[in-house]
C-alpha cells in the first residue's frame, strides 16, 4: 500500500533522511522509532505531501502528490489541527463530504468509542487539547483510509482514548488497512507490530519483522541498537 524508495530529504546542509527505502502492506502495522531529531517526524510530512524529497513515494501504486493518491489516506500530526469556528459534528460531515463518504453510522460509532458524542455542537476552539487530539483522530478515520499514519498518536490521550485506539488498531489491521506510527511509547504498540525502523541521523540503523516466539521487545531493540550507534561515535571521537 506504501512503498517509499530512496527517499531524501535536505535542509541546504542537513540531511534530514538520507536514502530511506520501506514498505508498509496492507493490513501491516509498521513502526517508526528513534531518538529526538532522528528524522522520523520528516519522513511522514514526505509521505504526507508537506515536503518535497528525491526520490519515490507511492500509495497504492499512486504518486503520494496525486489526489487519488491522497484520497487513500489518513494522517494525524502530532499536533492537533482543528478548525476553530466548527463544531466536532460540523468536522465530521465535512470529511465525509470531501471524500464522498456517506456511512454517517461509522461515524457516530467513532464518536462512542472516543466518548466525543456529547460534544457535538461544541466548537473546536472550545474543546481541551486532548479533545482536540481526539477529534484530529476521529477526523482521519471518517473516511476509511486504506493507510493511516500516526506521529505520535497517544500524546494527549486519556486512558480511555488510549485503550480504545489500540483496539481500533487491531480492528483496522484486520480489515487491511496499512498502519504506520511514528512513537516514543514503545509500550503502546509492543502487541501489534508487524515491521519496526529504527532511524539514527536520517538512516536507518535497523529494520526488523515481528517474528513469533522471538523474545526480544521493541524496547530492547531500540536500547540495544540506539545506545550501541551512540558508544560507536563516542568511540570514533577519541
Amino acid at each position: 500500500m506504501l512503498n517509499i524508495s530512496h527517499v531524501t530529504k535536505k535542509y541546504k546542509k542537513l540531511i534530514a533522511n538520507d536514502d530511506l527505502s520501506f514498505t508498509v502492506e496492507p493490513g501491516k502495522v509498521s513502526i517508526l522509532l528513534g531518538p529526538n531529531g532522528a528524522g522520523k517526524s520528516t519522513i511522514i510530512k514526505c509521505i504526507a505531501g508537506l515536503l518535497r524529497f528525491t526520490g519515490s513515494i507511492t500509495i497504492g501504486g499512486l504518486a503520494n502528490n496525486l489526489p487519488e493518491a491522497k484520497a487513500l489516506l489518513g494522517y494525524v500530526p502530532e499536533m492537533p489541527a482543528v478548525y476553530d469556528l466548527l463544531t466536532v459534528g460540523e468536522h465530521l460531515e465535512f470529511i465525509r463530504r470531501a471524500y464522498k463518504f456517506s456511512d454517517e453510522a461509522y461515524t457516530d460509532r467513532l464518536l462512542q468509542l472516543f466518548e466525543m458524542d456529547d460534544k457535538v455542537n461544541k466548537l473546536g476552539k472550545e474543546l481541551s487539547k486532548g479533545m482536540q487530539q481526539k477529534l484530529s483522530i476521529l477526523c482521519q478515520l471518517a473516511h476509511k483510509p486504506k493507510l493511516l499514519i500516526f506521529d505520535e498518536p497517544l500524546v494527549g490521550l486519556d486512558p480511555h482514548a488510549i485503550r480504545e485506539l489500540k483496539l481500533l488498531f487491531r480492528e483496522l489491521k484486520a480489515d487491511g488497512t496499512a498502519i504506520l506510527i511514528s512513537t516514543h511509547m514503545l509500550d503502546s504498540v509492543e502487541d501489534y507490530w508487524d515491521t519496526t525502523h529504527i532511524l539514527v541521523n536520517g538512516k536507518f540503523a535497523a529494520q526488523r519483522n515481528n517474528v513469533e516466539g522471538e523474545k526480544e521487545s521493541l524496547e530492547e531493540l531500540f536500547f540495544d541498537i540506539t545506545e550501541g550507534h551512540k558508544n560507536k561515535e563516542a568511540g570514533e571521537a577519541k
